[in-house]
Parts: C-alpha cells; structure tokens; sequence
C-alpha cells in the first residue's frame, strides 16, 4: 500500500492531457461561429475513433423546425469524424445541432452547439433539452455489466482455486462453478439484447429492431461480447471434456496437469479481452500498455475474489475442513493478486483522473475515491484472514508435532514392554518346560507394565511451540486448530460482503466519463447545451371485450412540431408491461384548414413502431387516430387531439 502511495504521487504530480472517452475536438462549422453563406455539410472531429448511429445528427431551424438530413458518415474515412450533409435553401438564423455517437470505450457520448448563418437569430429556443439516454435502459445496461463482472469472478476464480489450491474435495465448488457460467452466459447474452437500446439512448422495447440489432454486430462492442458468447461455449466444453477425462483415468480432484492449467488460463485471459477491448482500455492514452494492465486487473481481481468465494464455500460446505496446505496456498494467491491489483489500479487511476483536483472535483474521482476507501477496508479484511492463515498453519503443525511426539513416546513404551516380557519368559524358560512334560499347570506369564486403564505408560507430551496472537477461544477447552478455522470463516465472509459493494463501485465507475475526457470536453467548450426541442409524448388507452383486448399505447413524436417528426409507438398491457400487437396504423388531420387524413407510414421494428419521416405542414390543433389491431378479426380505433406548434 506505501508503494502504491508513492507511485501515485509520482504519476498524477506528471500526468498530461488525455482522454478515455471520445471528447469533441472541433466543428466545421464551429461552434457559436457565423458563416456567410449555408454550408454544404457540419464535420466534427473527436479525440478518438466514434461508431456512428443512424440518428447521430439532429439539425433544427431557426424556427425550431427539424433539418431533414441524409446518413451520417465519416469525413474522408477518418474513423475520429462524423458528417451529415445539409439540404439546400437554408434560411438565414441560428441552427442548433445535436450529436449521438458511440466512442471506442463503447460508451455513447452526446452534446450540441449552434452556429448561424448570415446573422444570430434574435432569441434562442426556449424549450429544455430532451434526455441523453433512457433511464430504464441504462439501469437494466448496467445490472447486466454488473452480473457480468460477478459471474466472471466466479466462474474464472472459482476454477483458479481449484486448479492452484488443490483442494482434496471439489464438488462443493461445482455449484459457484455452474452459477457463474450461467449468470456469465445470461448476462452477456442480455447485454448483446440491449446494446442498441443503450446506444440510441431508447426504451428496451427498441431492442426488438432488427435493423438496429444488425448493426450493433458490425461495432466492437458487439462483436466483443459475440466473442465472449462463443468463448463461454468453448469454456464449457472443455469443462466438461476435462471432467470426463479426470472421471474415466481416475485421477484425483486436486492434482492439475500443466497443459490443461494452460489451456484454462489461455481461456481466461481471451474472456478478459472481452472486456478490455470494449471499454475505456481500448481507447486513449497507451492503449497497448492499457489494454494490457486491464487484463491483468480484471484477472486478478477474478483470482482473488472468485478464489475468496470458492474458500469460503469449502470452509462451510466441505464435508471436513480443507487442508491448511490449500488455505495456505489461496493465501499466497490472494496476496499475489492483491500486488497486481494494486500496480494496476494505480496506473488505471492515473490515466483516467489526470490530476489531483480530479479526484474531488469530477464524478469520476468521487466514483474512484469511494472504491478506494472500499478497497482499503477489503485490503484490511484481506489482512485479518491471512494472519488468521498464518496462524491456522502454525496450529496445525504444533498439532502433527505434538501427535508425532506422542506417537513415538508410545512405540517406546511398547517396545520396552516386549523386552520386559520376552525376558521374563527367558528366564523362567526351564521351569515351563519342566511344567509341560508334567500334569501340573504353566504358570502365568508376568503381566505387561500398565496404567490404570490398560495402556502402557507414556510420559507427558512436550510443550508444544507458542502459537501467533489470534481469535480468543469461546470455549477454553476448544483446540487451537478449531478456534483459528472459525475465526477465518468470519473473516472470509466479511471480505466477501466487501468485495461484492467494490464491484458495484467499479461498474458505477467503468460507466463514468473519466476527468480526463471532462476536463478536454470543457476545454473545447461543446458541452451540452439547452433549447433543443423536447418530444411530445401521448398514451392512447384501448379496450375491446375480447381476450387481450385491453391496453394502452404510448406514441412519442419528435419533436412534435411543425416540419418532419419521428415517431416511436409501444404497447403496453392492462399491468403495464410491454405488449405485443398485429398492427397499428397512425393518421393525422387538421380540420379546420380541411388537411387530412395524413398516413403515418408505422412499420413494424420487432415489437413496438416506428417512423421517421411523417411531415406535419401547418400548426394547429390535430386529430391523431390510432387504429389498433389485437387479432385477425378484432381492432379499435381511438381519437386524440394532438397540439403542434410552428
């Protein structure tokens, strides 16, 4: 820890400025600039390379109309620019463009600015800004990465202990073993589900696009838990394949070949790759170096609190407490990972604060500061279980040194009876004879020394060595081994509960924007900025006396104002949860300027409907009908007046 202090101060007192996140380095134009004339296209340029998304631009008028716009792409095949192309005829004013993109770290970064063109308009929009991302999406995203960081903990840790520790008895280990596999497999597979939702900052009802879906496989972040999809089948199947071969040879639970240590530990090091190549590792700084210390910090922390899992486990489950050559083996294992945590999580600090007044003044530093304080407290715990192994070793040799001496004194004792007898029956040898070739009976052979309860005397044990300082007896008549196991229970239960609150903290942090990429957001002045038009937002009820025939839509237009909209359609149940219908058709009419009945154009996109091109000419008070099929034969139709301003 003294180490790791120092080498703190030496590289933040050195640190420059980076970033982990994609941070926008310009525009074209710039921002809060006056051009003369309309440009042809708006370019932007990040720090680093960016995934664009389908809806990556949104330009809006002077007027708070929106710019109908092309497909984003990258400037000249830079994959560090994105562009959209302007249609012609702009008129002269203030235009506001927000941007969504997906940075390498896989997390996705927004923001906006404005520029104008001929002269500012004279009042700035008015309406607040509409929400980066959807809060449902982005808690069920970060409950899976949570998941995921457990279940590799388990399952990665779990195997460790059982191939370095070499517990005599490993079928309680199957349990956190099969769990951690599952939730792994479960969790990914959610992950890979959501991530166009998580990207596009929509509901999780989006996640039933295709399109979407599709194109999220085409991004390092897909791909990335795709190959940890496929990594997990391949674990699986040599689990087992391993485990038939141990069954079919007979070869005992503890003893582990090195070609099959290093086939487990090609597979782990693959699975923590998963990870390094799609978060802030991937992107920066020293990406090699980084990449390389993430692996290591992933890896090791795996080690430490999946093996912590996997002993505590043995400790309580086994059917006779493990060997304390095993605990004391997880003891030098955790230490070991316990070291490149350290060195790793320093370097990995330093890259992403980038300066002592970081830690205190960005959301970043205050995430990493609470790991640290719970990292302080594990390291403690970590401390309390290892000197309670240490002293659980010395125990258990005063024990076998106390029984071998006690053995030994025994034998002796023994082999000097014989003699005693042997000679006693030497020295009445002629009266036996005499005593057998007449009537008369042998006499009875001299008993053997004994104590009180027939065994030979023995004299008292030596005192056995002193013990180390340890856990104060509730019994006083417990033997010393007992009373250390017990106490190491409690304390590997309490480092375990620890552990589990530090990787909720470090999830919470992997998904924080580093003070680094902050602080360089700032410097450019793009933060984000109010007055972009909000959407409009309506819930249609529905109800038919058939089966199923009652619910609700909720239909969101973007931005629900004169000019193109966009439009998003989910159905819900009578509970309130998400729901499934054959077809929903939107129309449009504006009465009293006799306009109408405009066709939305909804189309299915796997479980709720979208468009993105319905044209609403005029401002006034419309009439939207939804027309809502639950059945081949069935389908209601609900009217709702719709408020479009200019």
């Amino acid at each position: 820890m003294l180490l790791g202090t120092v080498l703190v101060l030496l590289l933040l007192g050195s640190a420059g400025p980076a970033s982990a996140h994609a941070a926008l380095r310009g525009a074209d134009p710039g921002d809060g600039s006056v051009v003369k004339s309309a440009p042809r296209h708006v370019t932007l340029t990040f720090t680093e390379s960016v995934a664009l998304l389908d809806d990556s631009f949104r330009i809006y008028s002077p007027d708070n109309h929106r710019v109908p716009l092309g497909e984003p792409e990258h400037a000249d095949g830079r994959s560090d620019t994105a562009r959209i192309g302007l249609p012609g005829g702009l008129d002269d004013g203030t235009y506001t463009v927000a941007w969504r993109v997906v940075s390498a770290d896989s997390h996705p970064v927004s923001g906006a600015f404005t520029f104008s063109i001929g002269k500012p308009s004279p009042t700035a929009p008015a309406v607040p800004a509409a929400p980066a991302e959807h809060p449902i999406t982005a808690s069920l995203y970060d409950t899976g990465r949570y998941l995921a960081y457990i279940a590799a903990a388990l399952l990665i840790g779990t195997v460790a202990f059982a191939a370095l520790c070499r517990p005599p008895d490993t079928a309680p280990l199957r349990m956190p073993l099969v769990t951690g596999w599952w939730t792994l497999l479960t969790s990914t597979a959610v992950l890979l589900v959501l991530r166009a939702p998580y990207e596009n900052g929509t509901s999780p009802a989006t996640a039933f696009d295709l399109s979407a879906f599709t194109g999220v496989l085409t991004g390092r972040p897909g791909i990335a838990l795709l190959t940890r999809l496929a990594l997990l089948v391949l674990t699986a199947a040599v689990l087992l394949r391993l485990s038939r071969l141990r069954r079919a040879h007979g070869e005992p639970d503890g003893r582990t070949s090195p070609v099959r240590l290093a086939v487990g530990t090609v597979l782990a090091v693959a699975l923590a790759l998963t990870w390094a190549a799609a978060e802030h590792a991937s992107a920066g700084i020293q990406v090699p170096v980084a990449m390389t210390s993430s692996v290591l910090h992933l890896l090791a922390m795996a080690c430490w609190l999946g093996g912590l899992t996997a002993l505590l486990i043995v400790l309580f489950r086994a059917d006779a407490p493990p060997p304390v050559a095993t605990v004391t083996r997880f003891s030098r294992l955790a230490f070991l990972s316990v070291t490149v945590l350290v060195v790793t999580g320093v370097y990995q600090s330093w890259r992403g604060l980038g300066s002592w007044s970081a830690l205190a003044d960005s959301s970043y530093g205050r995430t990493l500061a609470v790991k640290l304080v719970m990292t302080a407290a594990l390291l403690l715990a970590a401390g309390l279980s290892r000197r309670l192994t240490l002293g659980l070793a010395t125990a258990a040799s005063s024990t076998e040194t106390e029984t071998e001496m006690e053995e030994k004194e025994k034998e002796k004792e023994e082999e000097k009876a014989v003699e005693e007898a042997t000679a006693a029956v030497r020295e009445r040898l002629p009266e036996l004879v005499a005593s057998a070739t007449s009537d008369k009976a042998p006499p009875t052979a001299p008993a053997l020394p004994a104590s009180d309860d027939g065994t030979p005397d023995s004299p008292p044990p030596a005192p056995s060595p002193a013990l180390p300082s340890g856990p104060t007896p509730s019994d006083p008549n417990e033997p010393p081994l007992d009373r250390y196991r017990r106490a190491l229970r409690v304390s590997v239960l309490v480092e375990a509960v620890v552990a589990v609150v530090v990787l909720l903290v470090t999830t919470v942090l992997t998904s924080t924007l580093p003070a680094r990429a902050e602080a360089e957001a700032a410097a450019t002045g793009t933060a984000p900025i109010a007055g972009l038009p909000a959407a409009t937002v309506v819930t249609i009820p529905y109800a038919l006396d058939v089966p199923g025939g009652k619910g609700s839509v909720q239909i969101t237009l973007d931005p629900g104002r004169v000019g193109e909209n966009g439009i998003q359609a989910v159905a819900f149940d009578p509970a309130g949860a998400l729901d499934s219908i054959p077809e929903l058709r939107l129309s449009f009419t504006l009465a009293e300027k006799d306009i109408g009945p405009i066709d939305a154009g909804l189309t299915d996109r796997g479980g709720y409907w979208a468009t993105s091109d319905l044209n609403l000419p005029l401002p006034g008070t419309w009439t939207m009908k939804a027309t809502i099929r639950v059945s081949e034969v069935d389908q209601v139709t609900e009217s709702h007046p719709l408020r479009i301003e200019p």
